[in-house]
């Protein structure tokens, strides 16, 4: 409806309203006045009808009265109960008519006695707790020493809605929300639209609707394709989240009756949120799926993991990020004209980042936004540190993202170790065109994952050797605290997990597993459930970095701790020797940045500490400060009482052979 029309509607909907409330009004003055007989008791005001007619034929719609009647299938007596408890909010001549009818100065109000009494066509099953009247809570029943002579009131959002006012009730405002999406959806988004628009359509006949349960990591592309079903069908998308659901029988219950009914006055449909639900509580748990099982009307549930309900029938979607070519398509519209100057750099640029619609706008909205005038292009590199920047949301509160420092020239290394560095970073660089152009990814997802093994002594340069593919590659590097990702909760781990895989998907990070012994030890035999579960851990992890695309690197100080079936599926292994003389002395020569001042350091004496690059690094950087707190450039001397401090660290004497002759 215009503007217009809907100023008319609501007018004559509120004569309506008056219209009706008068046929109430001249029944109860007639009982009031001991004015009806038997013959006539039940005949209405004709003014009050004739108005009452001339209102319905003005409306475009019919009124909310009428509405409300279809909507909860009540009888003629039981709309006129609701009519004479809205009479006595709108009409003040109710509470002295309602006095009189009842012969009683002190009950002024409503009483199921009254309406049994007065109105036309009773019946007693209206008054019961599942006739529609008290179901549906369309009315109240006060404290009372007798049921049918307690106090009635209408309930507040059904008194509004009558006067053709709509709002969502207060007691659901503070947990269910509007759910507002933008955008235009890919055309795999549409195809899923329009499955969900079909499965509702064909069960809108149907006593129980299935549960809709999206899941997957694109929770605005979930969102999004449930708002779009929704308006197909004429249904306004609200969402609860699921943390907001109460751990009550009792409170479920009511939270249930609250929704159904304001589903049916607004024409609502509910998307239950159980992205971040925590699963650790048994009681909340069963209250949710209380709720969703229990529930009518059309309901969604989104979420990560596939939910599992005993009683209603569950139809499962998997929702993903738009495709490759979708994601092209994107940039390209958003970018418009400033796409064409690119060269190439944005099927780079999808091939690296797996970003959805919403963060590709954002993205898009945000470079624009920085451009000033007289830019007329966007060049290659800007445009890729902004999608970096724009897929760090998700890992940021997952993993600690390192800065990468150190270069190539950083690395002292066997040549042979080299080498396959550098095949590392050629697979990321080629994988889309090995695996996409030339078909091998075709053949199977599994193995599609980059994966490395960093083997050696603490201090051997693995997180450094970490940094340098980074920087080389122009990717994020995160490092994965596993004693914050592995549960002792069963299941958590692997939610834990795949929350980081995800989470890295949309920029490719690198992800650095340090220390990663802790849970890739050899996997035991099954004496127990901890052991079957811990075992589901690392095949899930193994799982998740043969299908992750981008590169995931572990590191062990001991080899022989891993399982064989586990190393097989290792791409790469790099062995991280302890460093000899020679390498020691190469390392002493490059320690120092340029800008340090230094005199008379001897990097083959230095070379005699028999310590791994990290404790080189170590000494040299407290060598620093002690000689910036003496003054002075670094020398020897500071060098020899950083060595000291280091070794007491170590737990290991510094010897006469190794630092001889220093000063």
């Amino acid at each position: 409806m215009n503007a217009k029309t809907t100023n008319d509607w609501h007018e004559a909907n509120q004569r309506y309203l008056m219209a009706s409330l008068a046929k109430v009004r001249e029944v109860l003055k007639h009982q009031a006045t001991q004015e009806q007989n038997s013959s006539d008791k039940y005949k209405h005001n004709n003014n009050a009808q004739q108005v009452l007619q001339e209102a319905a034929c003005t409306m475009s719609e019919p009124s909310a009265l009428e509405t409300l009647m279809a909507i909860f299938d009540l009888s003629s007596f039981e709309r006129d109960v609701l009519l004479l408890c809205a009479g006595s909010e709108l009409d003040s001549d109710f509470a002295s008519l309602c006095s009189a009818a009842q012969a009683d100065p002190l009950r002024t109000f409503p009483t199921f006695s009254l309406a049994l009494a007065v109105l036309p066509d009773p019946h007693w099953n209206a008054l019961t707790p599942e006739a529609p009247l008290r179901r549906w809570r369309l009315i109240e029943v006060g404290k009372g020493n007798v049921f049918t002579l307690s106090p009635l009131r209408i309930d507040e959002r059904v008194l509004h809605y009558l006067m053709g006012l709509q709002y969502l009730d207060e007691r659901l405002a503070g947990i269910i929300q509007p759910l507002f999406t933008s955008g235009v959806l890919v055309p795999s988004h549409r195809d899923l639209v329009q499955r969900l628009t079909m499965i509702w359509s064909k069960a809108a006949d149907t006593s129980a609707l299935s549960v809709v349960q999206l899941c997957g990591d694109e929770v605005s592309s979930k969102r999004a394709i449930a708002s779009a079903a929704c308006t197909v069908l004429g249904l306004n998308l609200k969402v609860l989240s699921a943390s907001s659901i109460p751990s009550g029988p009792d409170e479920v219950e009511a939270l249930i009756r609250l929704w159904e009914r304001e589903a049916a006055l607004s024409s609502s449909a509910l998307l239950i949120d159980c992205e971040e639900m925590d699963t650790t509580d048994p009681a909340h748990e069963r209250s949710v799926n209380r709720l969703i099982e229990s529930m009518s009307g059309v309901l969604v549930v989104s979420g990560r993991e596939r939910r599992r309900t005993g009683k209603r029938p569950v139809i499962t979607i998997d929702v993903s990020k738009p495709a490759p070519d979708e994601q092209r398509e994107i940039w390209q519209n958003m970018l418009g004209k400033k796409a064409s100057d690119l060269n190439g750099h944005l099927e780079v640029l999808v091939s690296q980042f797996n970003l959805n619609t919403a963060t590709i706008r954002n993205t898009c909205v945000e470079l624009m936004g920085s451009m000033s005038d007289d830019d007329k292009t966007i060049s290659g590199n800007v445009l890729w540190d902004a999608c970096r920047m724009q897929s760090r949301t998700g890992l940021d509160d997952l993993a600690q993202r390192i800065e990468p420092a150190a270069t190539w020239d950083d690395l002292v290394l066997p040549e042979m170790q080299r080498q396959i560095l550098r095949e590392i970073a050629l697979h990321v660089r080629q994988r889309s065109r090995v695996y996409k152009n030339w078909g091998f990814a075709g053949k199977g997802s599994r193995g599609l994952g980059i994966s490395a093994l960093f083997v050696g002594a603490s201090g051997t340069g693995k997180t450094m050797t970490a940094e340098v593919l980074a920087n080389e590659l122009q990717l994020d590097l995160y490092r994965i605290d596993l004693s914050q990702i592995v549960s002792k909760y069963i299941g958590e781990t692997e939610k834990n997990l795949r929350r980081v895989f995800y989470a890295a998907e949309e920029g490719g990070a690198i992800l650095l597993f340090d220390e990663a012994d802790a849970l890739f030890g050899k996997r035991s035999e099954v004496k127990d459930s901890h052991d079957r579960y811990a075992n589901i851990e690392v095949s899930y992890l193994l799982q998740r970095m043969e299908t992750y695309h981008g590169l995931a690197i572990l590191t062990t100080n001991m080899k022989s701790a891993l399982d064989t079936a586990f190393l097989r599926r290792i791409r790469f292994i790099v062995q991280f020797p302890f460093p000899d003389a020679a390498q020691r002395a190469e390392i002493w020569e490059r320690i120092f940045p340029s800008s340090t001042p230094t005199e008379n350091i001897d990097a083959n004496m230095l070379s005699r500490l028999n310590v791994a690059g990290g404790n080189i690094y170590n000494i040299a950087l407290n060598a620093a400060f002690l000689a910036a707190n003496a003054g002075e450039p670094v020398r020897m001397i500071h060098l020899l009482q950083a060595a000291r401090t280091e070794y007491v660290k170590l737990e290991k004497p510094l010897t006469e052979a190794e630092s001889g002759g220093w000063v």
